[in-house]
């Protein structure tokens, strides 16, 4: 048998949670975890027990705003008016811009 593995507050997790999503609900996970700089789950099981998620500052979660922001100006340059947004572009936006701010602070 394999030595058991402790998380860093030595805790042994040996009990396996799985679901199942669509492809855009995975791609808004992803998304989500990157601007956070926790591992997936890390994030998964803190919104899940509904504790807060602290962004962690570090290069990964500057690379992540850094491209995401890249592409919600590609979105916006494609867009001529407010009005053909999509909800979850804007729901991007918006975490977005929050990220930043409270990286600022």
């Amino acid at each position: 048998m394999s030595e058991k593995n402790l998380d860093n507050k030595g805790r042994w997790r040996n009990v396996t949670i799985g679901f199942r999503v669509s492809k855009e609900e995975n791609d808004a996970i992803n998304e989500v975890v990157a601007l956070s700089g926790l591992t997936k789950q890390e994030y998964i099981a803190n919104k899940l027990l509904d504790r807060e998620v602290v962004v962690a500052k570090n290069p990964r979660v500057y690379k992540a705003l850094k491209d995401m922001m890249e592409s919600i100006y590609e979105e916006l340059k494609r867009i001529e008016t407010a009005g053909e947004c999509s909800e979850e572009f804007m729901e991007t936006v918006s975490l977005v811009a929050g990220v930043y701010g409270g990286m600022r602070e």
